[in-house]
């Protein structure tokens, strides 16, 4: 990576958390041993980590236990599961219009078994309207969904708002936490959140192919497990197990994945949340600052600071979006991300359909001076 400049952080988080990497390896060189199965030592010891992953996952997000909290092998994942285990025929959902596929490919799906669902639509920043939630709410509406900030163009959703709405219908409440877990604060309690589904591979610092989700009492008392199997209890059963987090978590679960987060997770209590999300807002800052000087550069989404995270989408005009980010790899270090970013209805209502945007997702181990770098490639390459 020398040389190199990586603004792909809404995809994924690089560098990882220090001591993430040396986490994964010692379980994997010391005893990758398997909890719940493994009535030894080294099982319990690796279990006593995974409960205080849960710990910390469960204090980050305000939850009421760490029983709370149940690991899977990401967002997507995490969020088929409260869309198939939780909907049924007839009921109707809301969503925003910047919802990610991962909550709109599953909710197609759905369709064919009678669940129908409403987007509501946002204006050119992004911006979601509580009061536009409050008026697609019919008499079958059983949930909303929607994501706590946009992977297209970093606006925030009036979360808080949205779960106070949700809480006077008595409607259920799920957030896509993708884009502000580890960044900025999310109180499950506060925010009357039911399922918070989390990834560990972007703003948690962690490794990729772990995430999760945090589920309120009353909704698992509504939603069945989507995946069935071995769980290392209640082993005499062929039903699921009832109790949390077992009653979601079957298999073999991603413990080199845990272990890392669970590093990546100790690091950021040091940094603290404010810090971390200070330093990439002071980037971002600057970035869009010296963008804003470029003829033919359109900011998609929030020009400034206000209400939004890390993630700035640009569109060139006369310029094909693909090949200015590909010229900007290969002839410049620059490492961005290209295209719809899987969330084509977004893009539709941010008026950058088809031709996507190229976006710069900034974390808070990038510098100053590779803003500085980027826009000067950025002239260079549109001849300013």
């Amino acid at each position: 990576m020398e040389n190199k400049i990586y603004f792909d952080n809404g995809s994924t988080s690089f560098p990882k958390a220090p001591g993430v990497a040396q986490a994964v390896a010692s379980l994997l060189e010391n005893g990758a041993f398997n909890i719940n199965r493994g009535s030894y030592e080294g099982a319990y010891e690796v279990a006593d980590k995974v409960l205080d992953t849960r710990e910390k996952l469960a204090a980050l997000f305000h939850a009421e236990s760490s029983r709370q909290v149940v690991f899977t092998p990401g967002i997507t994942y995490s969020l088929n599961y409260f869309i198939k285990g939780f909907l049924r025929s007839g009921d109707h959902v809301i969503v925003s219009s910047m919802e990610h596929n991962a909550v709109m490919r599953p909710l197609k799906q759905m369709e064919e078994q009678g669940v129908t669902y409403s987007a509501v639509y946002t204006d050119e920043e992004g911006n979601v309207l509580p009061g536009d939630v409050e008026r697609e709410i019919k008499a079958n509406t059983r949930a909303v969904i929607m994501l706590h900030a946009s992977n297209v163009c970093g606006t925030i959703v009036p979360i808080q708002e949205t779960g106070r709405i949700c809480k006077k219908y008595g409607l259920y409440f799920a957030v896509d936490s993708a884009q502000t877990a580890g960044t900025i604060e999310v109180d499950m309690q506060q925010m009357n959140i039911d399922f918070l589904a989390f990834t560990g591979h972007k703003g948690l610092l962690g490794p990729q192919g772990i995430g999760g989700f945090l589920i309120s009492d009353r909704l698992n008392e509504n939603m069945v497990p989507y995946i069935a199997g071995g769980t290392g209890s209640q082993s005499d059963s062929l039903y699921m197990p009832g109790q949390l987090p077992d009653k979601y978590e079957s298999g073999t679960m991603n413990l080199p994945g845990i272990i890392g987060l669970h590093a990546a997770l100790s690091y950021i209590e040091k940094q603290g949340l404010r810090n971390i999300h200070r330093k990439k807002m002071e980037l971002t800052g600057a970035f869009l600052e010296q963008v804003k000087q470029l003829p033919g550069v359109k900011i998609i989404g929030r020009k400034d600071l206000k209400e939004r995270v890390a993630v700035v989408s640009l569109d060139f005009d006369g310029q094909d979006n693909a090949v200015l980010a590909f010229r900007l790899e290969q002839e410049y270090g620059i490492m961005t991300r290209v295209g719809l970013h899987c969330s084509p209805m977004a893009h539709k209502s941010l008026h950058t359909y088809p031709q996507g945007t190229v976006r710069f997702a900034f974390s808070a181990d990038n510098k100053y001076e590779e803003i500085e770098r980027c826009t000067a490639a950025l002239r260079e390459l549109l001849s300013i």
